[in-house]
């Protein structure tokens, strides 16, 4: 999942694109069989799965909760991705890491201490994610972001599905896409919010490693097709096509 390919003109290393289905754009009342339709068969399926955790007073929505993961650790091979878009993280991240999930992205601005956080959601047995909503600059966090795993860049406002991408957002994926090359961070990239075909390919251009895909998955009539012509896209760009 995580192995390099040599993609671009300069021929840098580069991870193999990673598509993140979002359950939130699913049907929820059949979230493990969401699941199982774009983790793949004889064919690459989904890498990982995007489960928002939205609690209605960082963003106005609610969604899922620690029940909800814990349910679907025990029905999917996928790795579960958990952004959560909560108040007082630090008291519930560690929670979903124990529960079974891959990731766990809290924002740079809900957390008191963020670097702590970062050190018991790995204790946990979970990577751990540090997310950027668009009004969140990232230069400011540079040294906070060093002991995360993952960057997590929002490319809409956070709360709700279904919105348009915001091309500006990428200069922070140019930024850690630098800076991964140059060897002074070490993250893993991921964009969520408004991915499509249409907008897959800049994203991919700009330097992300992992995109998050909700109704240009669970929006057609075919997810795992979805999946596989996400992949293509974003690997094409990696190789300047």
């Amino acid at each position: 999942m995580d192995s390099d390919v040599r993609t671009g003109s300069d021929r840098r290393p580069r991870r193999e694109p990673l598509i993140a289905p979002s359950l939130a754009s699913g049907d929820l009342a059949r979230l493990a069989d969401e699941a199982r339709i774009v983790t793949g068969g004889s064919d690459r399926g989904a890498d990982w799965l995007h489960v928002d955790v939205m609690d209605g007073h960082f963003v106005p929505n609610i969604t899922f909760g620690l029940p909800v993961v814990r349910s679907l650790a025990r029905h999917t091979s996928l790795p579960l991705d958990c952004h959560l878009m909560i108040e007082d993280p630090d008291r519930w991240a560690v929670d979903y890491a124990e529960a079974g999930a891959y990731n766990v992205s809290v924002h740079v601005e809900a957390t008191g201490d963020p670097i702590a956080l970062a050190g018991r959601i790995r204790a946990a047995g979970a990577r751990a994610g540090l997310a950027f909503a668009p009004h969140i600059p990232l230069e400011p966090h540079l040294g906070t972001l060093a002991h995360f795993d993952t960057l997590l860049v929002m490319s809409v406002p956070p709360g709700f599905n279904g919105q348009r991408f915001i091309p500006e957002m990428l200069h922070k994926v140019r930024v850690a896409r630098r800076l991964v090359d140059a060897g002074e961070l070490d993250v893993l990239i991921e964009v969520d919010g408004g991915v499509n075909l249409g907008t897959i390919g800049a994203a991919a251009a700009a330097g992300a490693d992992c995109f998050v895909a909700g109704t240009a998955v669970y929006g057609t009539n075919d997810p795992a097709r979805a999946v596989r012509l996400l992949r293509a896209k974003a690997r094409a760009a990696y190789e300047g096509g």
